[in-house]
């Protein structure tokens, strides 16, 4: 299970996310993109020491900052019957490094020919 297809999953339902500095989050999400950028929107932040909380409308998220995020158990049966649904796409040609057909062109071949990249004259 690939943590995009879970985050794309969870999408309108709710989340807990613990910073690296210690602040939890808990609110819905509202999107997320392939940094692990997260908006959440109706939350509730709490202090690292856990004895201050704040309602916030909406907060973005920076990928980067999370420790770790918690899902409900249903999200996670969600993604398993999506993934299951979907026929497989392994060993089906698009390998890392096919170019898909553009040929042998070497070094600089392709690329605008003889004298590209040298500047004026």
């Amino acid at each position: 299970m690939l943590p995009l297809s879970l985050l794309t999953t969870a999408v309108g339902h709710p989340m807990l996310i613990e910073l690296k500095n210690g602040e939890t989050l808990n609110g819905h999400l509202v999107s997320c993109d392939t940094w692990m950028n997260l908006i959440l929107k109706e939350v509730v932040q709490t202090s690292p020491e856990g004895d201050k909380f704040f309602r916030l409308p909406e907060v973005y998220v920076k990928g980067n900052n999370i420790k770790y995020l918690r899902v409900p158990d249903e999200i996670i049966d969600l993604v398993k019957d999506q993934q299951q649904s979907q026929p497989s796409n392994r060993g089906r040609g698009g390998h890392r490094g096919d170019h898909g057909g553009r040929g042998d062109r070497g070094r600089g071949a392709g690329r605008g020919g003889r004298g590209r990249g040298r500047g004026r004259g």
